[in-house]
């Protein structure tokens, strides 16, 4: 069967179908940038705006220090950090020196880093001040040279009157001493030039670590190539420019984040408002005090900004543009955005082994609930989980993709890129483990991830669909579903809410089921309904699901 097309009548208009790349790094474009809007405001972190010629001296200036150090090309680094000017610092300094980005989740601890560290042989690590204790005990165990420690205060207006998070706000890199520990203001003493840039497109830049579903991370080798290609889309889809605004809310140590906030607006000239930690107050008073102009979220950061008791007093009024993906945005959650911005939230669809979206959809014909269409050159099928065969309009199956954008392979995993991959009409197609289906337009829809389905008495659930129908009850802030275990049915499905202020202390497990049984399936429905007060979150922000999951094998078997 050849590549869908039926979307292409969906496309946005005046928008390309292919996307002519740029032959250089991902470093290049900076440099590009710094020299045609020197003096453009690139980053602004509580108060203080570094211009794009200040940027690239810095980048240029770290650089220097890490080839001094006995980086070279091709080796890895390690960026252990919080949103900041030092992870955007950081992230082109190391692309700069011809070494390859490891972005690491600031959530992560000592067992983490040092599963990345052996596993990337990278021997140098930019962090956090804040995190320091967790990845020093690496260089004495001598799986590290050396840790450049940033405190993220030391780049803020010391005139803020938006403080950063505790206990961010009174931290200084003054401070920072140990074996190996380099301060980060000596490391951009500016004392060692960096030799020629030499990296260009093939070479590796960002090697992402996706959570899969078993076992530990695995590294997503990507190259200046593939990572051009979605930085370059996402700024082409909903065009942006050097007048855009953009706060980044989403962790830049993420791939969206990556893209949507940091590369595609450096790559236009665009200026960056920086978010160390989510919180809607700030975001909110960002938003309207930097005029921003596009938000890249993920639906858990914009449901809990509708949320806020305070959401009405809001001046939201410069955005142009709003969206992001992670999970469905209730279209309850959608539709008070639109009421208070007159803004569709676009929602996407992507991967670490993508490098971000394959998926978005048109601005000009959003759906909501929905992953979007095939953006540039993407070709997504969808193909049964039983036998492997191409599935038609509206069946289930798990969605495969072939796109320039797809990685190269997980990091000396030769076996497991081998199974990640399977050959169709001559081209590699890559097993997303995602299942859904595209409807008679073209437009793709995720039904669940292939190993979450709850299998309740034969029937099949999917507890993103459930979560999505349980959005409309207007009791529930946020809901997670996992399949509990059932002496009768096997499975059953179970709730994880948070209600919403107004409901909080009034609505019981009894309300919810019930509203459940009249709004969806019976076996779809919630046995049990578990009342928390938050949900646990990945540092993307997306709900841990599969904690919520092995909390509830272990209450049921012991281990």
């Amino acid at each position: 069967m050849p590549a869908l097309t039926r979307h292409l009548r969906h496309w946005p208009d005046g928008v390309p179908h292919h996307l002519s790349l740029p032959d250089h790094s991902i470093h290049e474009n900076l440099a590009r940038t710094a020299a045609c809007h020197p003096q453009r405001p690139a980053l602004i972190f509580h108060g203080a705006t570094l211009s794009y010629s200040d940027l690239l001296a810095r980048v240029e200036a770290l650089a220097g220090t890490l080839q001094n150090l006995g980086v070279r090309r091709g080796d890895r680094v390690l960026l252990y950090m919080q949103n900041s000017p030092q992870f955007i610092i950081g992230y082109y300094a190391i692309l700069r020196a011809d070494a390859v980005v490891i972005p690491v989740n600031p959530m992560n601890r000592h067992a983490e880093l040092e599963h990345l560290a052996r596993d990337t042989g990278a021997r140098v690590a930019l962090a956090g001040s804040e995190l320091l204790n967790h990845i020093t005990p690496l260089i004495k165990a001598g799986g590290l040279d050396h840790v450049i420690a940033a405190a993220y205060a030391d780049m803020a207006d010391v005139a803020r009157d938006i403080p950063l998070p505790d206990p961010l706000d009174s931290m200084s890199d003054m401070h920072t001493r140990g074996p190996g520990v380099i301060r980060w203001t000596d490391a951009l003493s500016g004392r060692h030039a960096p030799a020629p840039h030499c990296a260009g497109p093939d070479d590796l830049a960002v090697i992402p670590y996706s959570s899969g579903t078993t076992g530990q991370p695995k590294g997503c080798m990507h190259s200046h190539r593939t990572v051009m290609v979605t930085a370059l889309g996402s700024v082409v889809w909903n065009p942006i420019d050097e007048n855009s605004v953009n706060l980044a809310t989403l962790p830049l140590f993420h791939v969206t984040g990556m893209q949507a906030c940091m590369n595609g607006p450096i790559m236009v000239g665009g200026t960056i408002v920086v978010m160390t930690r989510w919180d809607r107050a700030t975001a909110a008073a960002l938003i309207a005090r930097h005029r921003v102009t596009r938000w890249r979220s993920i639906s858990t950061m914009a449901i809990d900004l509708v949320n806020d008791p305070d959401f009405d007093s809001y001046d939201l009024s410069s955005l142009e543009a709003i969206g992001g993906g992670g999970a469905a945005m209730p279209e309850a959650i959608a539709k008070r955005l639109r009421g208070m911005t007159g803004l569709d939230y676009i929602e996407g669809y992507g991967l670490s082994e993508t490098m971000a979206a394959t998926h978005i959809n048109p601005v000009t014909a959003p759906r909501q609930q929905c992953l979007g269409i095939p953006v540039f050159d993407v070709d997504s099928r969808v193909i049964s989980t039983d036998n492997g065969h191409e599935l038609g309009p509206g069946e289930v199956g798990e969605i495969i993709t072939h796109a320039p954008q797809v990685f190269l392979g997980y990091w000396n995993r030769p076996k497991e890129t081998e199974k990640a991959f399977l050959e169709l009409d001559g081209k590699a197609f890559f097993h997303t483990g995602d299942l859904g289906y595209y409807d008679e337009d073209g437009y793709f829809y995720m039904v669940d991830r292939v190993k979450r389905m709850i299998n309740a008495s034969g029937f099949k659930v999917w507890p993103a669909e459930v979560e999505a129908l349980m959005h409309h009850n207007p009791d529930i802030a946020e809901v997670c579903v996992i399949g509990a275990q059932d002496p009768r049915r096997g499975e059953t499905v179970k709730a994880y809410v948070v209600p919403s202020p107004a409901a909080q202390g009034t609505v019981s497990e009894k309300d919810i089921i019930e509203w459940c049984r009249a709004e969806m399936a019976a076996y779809k429905c919630p046995r049990t309904v578990a009342f928390v007060d938050s949900l646990p979150k990945s540092g993307a922000g997306k709900i841990l699901w599969r904690q919520l999951a092995d909390a509830e094998r272990v209450a049921a078997h012991g281990n």
